[in-house]
Formats: C-alpha cells, structure tokens, sequence
C-alpha cells in the first residue's frame, strides 16, 4: 500500500475505505472485508453511526491494530473544548481502542468555535488518543483562520472531490501549507451514473483495461490526494483496490483535468447549519 507523509511525520494509506451511510451488519462486513483483501485505512465519522461496527470489524479481522490507520470525526454539536473532548471518548469506547490513528474537525462552523474544537484536538495528539489531527470540509478561508490561532497544524483537510469538483485551487493552497489533501464522494456520491457514463473516463478505462471508477481512484492518487471511496459490495470493495498496477499517462491526467465543472453535491461549507443552530 502506498502512503503519503504527513506533516508530523506520520505515515498515512493513500487509499482508504469510505464508511459514509453504511449501516449495521453491513458496515462490518464491509470493512472485514476490505481489511482481508489488504486495506489498511478506515475512515467513519461520529454521525455515521458505525463506529460500534466499524471497530467490531477490526477487532474481528485478525489484522494488528497498529497496521491499520483508523479515522473518526467531531459532530457539529460539539461547540466547546469540553463537548468535543467528551465525544472522543464516546468515540473511542464504541470503536472499542483507546486511539485513534486520525481525528478530524467533520465541518467548519464559526472561526471561534473551530478554535475551541481545535484545542480539545491538539489536548488529543498530546495525550496521544489522536496520533493525527485535521479537518473536513474547510474552505481556504476557515483553514486561514484556524491557523492563525492553531499550536498544531492539521495535517490534512478532508473534502468533497471528484472530476467535476476538482479542488485545485484548494489543493495548492494546502499543498503550500504543508497540509495535504483527503477526497471523499470521489465518485459523485448518488450522482455515480453520471460519472460512470462520461466518455473520456471511459475511453481512458478502456485503454487500460479497468473500470471508470478504477481511473478516477488512480487520478486521485496522481494527484497525491489521499482517497477513501465507499462501498459495501465485496466486489466493488476489491475493485477499488485494484489501482497500483497501471498509471494514467500526462495527456490523461490532463483529459480529466478538463472535467471540472465546479459542481458540487454535498453542502457548501459556508452554508452549513445542522448541528449548529436549533430550530
């Protein structure tokens, strides 16, 4: 498994399995699965409501925990040092470990609250429960901010990224700050049909023999961008996986290049309420 180097020195999987809506049984045996066949990166979230199953899945692979590279996330509720300190605990005590290998901020909220939030992480990678902190979803502009008051620089920002949502501007911003780049919905997420459906990724996927999900993975990983794509089907989870076999010449980077389209599917960062504002 190739992996990128993170601005503490620790060393990150470049590909990882999503854990986004999987649900239940369904979620542990995807990730059983996926940690079988060879993944050693596992990104869940505290609103998926997986990480019971999520760490059952690893306690039940045989894998050694320290082979693999587990990340989790803060909710939009916790608003304070205290909250968001108490809700990795929670989050520990469902994943059933007493760290994990990358803890992240799940969306920006306002510059004082991140700061807040942000604290209670680096009280974490101090106290070495998170080996790794960051964020998701921060705009150039929310990342600017949290560094102005930040003892410990995030080591990567996780954000929605696919060809038609490049993120190249954001990704040179990072790129520039020492934080690197994590792509979730790397496939459009609901709107996988129409990727599945664009000609260039299919001539491309043809040329090479794989499927069009296998290019943009590999596109991805061009980039340096660390990429976690989500199934639940065994055999997708595996065809995920199949990417460091063949590489994507300039002249098709640069074909997928001209993709982007700025369109987005999850919310955009600056309108985003849930958790912050009771109705």
């Amino acid at each position: 498994m190739e992996t990128i180097k993170l601005n503490n020195g620790n060393e990150m999987p470049i590909l990882g399995l999503g854990t986004f809506r999987a649900q239940g049984e369904q979620s542990y045996e995807a990730v059983k699965h996926a940690l079988g066949i060879g993944y050693r990166h596992i990104d869940t979230a505290v609103i998926y409501a997986n990480e019971e199953e999520v760490g059952r899945a690893i306690a039940d692979s045989g894998v050694p925990r320290d082979e693999i590279f587990l990340t989790t996330k803060t909710w939009n509720t916790a608003h304070t040092k205290e909250a968001a300190s108490q809700m990795l605990k929670e989050s520990l005590s469902r994943l059933g470990t007493d760290y994990v290998d990358l803890l992240l901020v799940h969306w920006p909220g306002s510059y004082e609250r991140n700061a807040a939030v942000w604290t209670a992480l680096e009280e974490a990678a101090d106290a070495g429960t998170a080996k790794s902190i960051g964020i998701s979803n921060f705009s150039i502009h929310y990342v600017d901010a949290l560094l102005a008051s930040a003892r410990i620089k995030p080591v990567i920002n996780q954000v929605e990224c696919h060809v038609e949502l490049q993120n190249t501007r954001l990704h040179e911003h990072l790129s520039g700050l020492g934080i690197a780049l994590e792509a979730y919905a790397p496939f459009m997420s609901q709107h996988i049909s129409d990727l599945l459906a664009n000609e260039t990724l299919k001539e491309i996927a043809s040329a090479h023999g794989k499927a069009v999900p296998q290019i943009v993975v590999r596109w991805m990983i061009q980039r340096g961008i660390v990429v976690i794509p989500k199934s639940v089907k065994p055999e997708r989870i595996e065809e995920n996986f199949a990417v460091f076999d063949f590489e994507l010449s300039d002249e098709q980077m640069l074909s997928i290049r001209k993709l982007n389209r700025a369109r987005r599917i999850f919310p955009e960062p600056d309108n985003v309420d849930f958790g912050f504002v009771q109705f």
